[in-house]
């Protein structure tokens, strides 16, 4: 496996209560798969997520990427390796060519020469000659295909992706998801897709993973759990009646 979630938990302090935001969650990411992230609104799909990448501290359990625990990796190489996607890109101040090799800039500031913008760029389906131009200028979509050149600058081997379309209008939604999935079979990644569609995950994924009030409910085949989910929150969240308060 690439990457293992074992019996994670997650608490916060919250208006002097404790809040539980993952309880012993566990499951297995499979080399060069897209694993979709399923669940109500609430229930820790982006926690998850960003505990994967150590945006989030891991209370209790462990998190392993090819076998080594993650805390035991430079938090700067772990994120060169596990790439992250956000709903909503943010940028550093500059061009696009400046925010695509901010981060080789880190990793690789002795061969940085070696790291063309205009490849990334290219890769995204966006104009190579648009590595002068500032990225706040570009549409929504055109912005998370600039995030998305700049997280694969890195060459990362998996790529975390927080609900990467649902900003975007229903067109723009569509080509992204196509160039997502693409690029991520052609570059052979492991793929960790947080999405709320359910249409979307049945479309991209070959494993899911249904969290429920901070708990992983159902784990396995993407095709087995959309021909017929074996948990009753699962039979709920397909019929769209589970709800996602914690």
């Amino acid at each position: 496996m690439k990457v293992e979630v074992k019996a994670v938990s997650l608490s916060v302090r919250q208006d002097a209560q404790t809040v539980e935001l993952l309880k012993e969650v566990s499951l297995a990411v499979r080399l060069g798969m897209i694993h979709a992230l399923l669940g109500p609104s609430g229930s820790g799909k982006s926690t998850l997520l960003y505990t994967i990448n150590r945006l989030r501290p891991i209370q209790q359990g462990k998190i392993m990427l090819e076998g080594n625990d993650i805390r035991q990796l430079n938090v700067f190489e772990l994120r060169r390796r596990i790439g992250l996607v956000m709903q909503k890109p943010i940028f550093f101040p500059g061009t696009i060519g400046e925010n695509i090799l901010y981060g080789p800039s880190l990793w690789a500031k002795d061969n940085l020469s070696s790291v063309d913008p205009k490849h990334y760029l290219e890769l995204v389906q966006l104009e190579p000659d648009w590595v002068s131009r500032d990225p706040n200028t570009l549409s929504g979509g055109q912005q998370q295909r600039v995030s998305l050149a700049r997280t694969l600058a890195n060459n990362p081997e998996v790529l975390l992706l927080d609900e990467p379309t649902s900003a975007l209008d229903a067109q723009a939604s569509e080509y992204l998801e196509t160039l997502i999935t693409n690029l991520c079979h052609k570059q052979e990644l492991t793929v960790i897709w947080v999405t709320h569609d359910v249409h979307q995950a049945e479309r991209i994924a070959q494993d899911v993973t249904l969290l429920y009030q901070g708990r992983a409910v159902e784990h396995g085949l993407a095709e087995r759990f959309f021909a017929g989910p074996c948990t009753e929150e699962g039979r709920a969240y397909l019929a769209g009646k589970l709800g996602g308060e914690l």
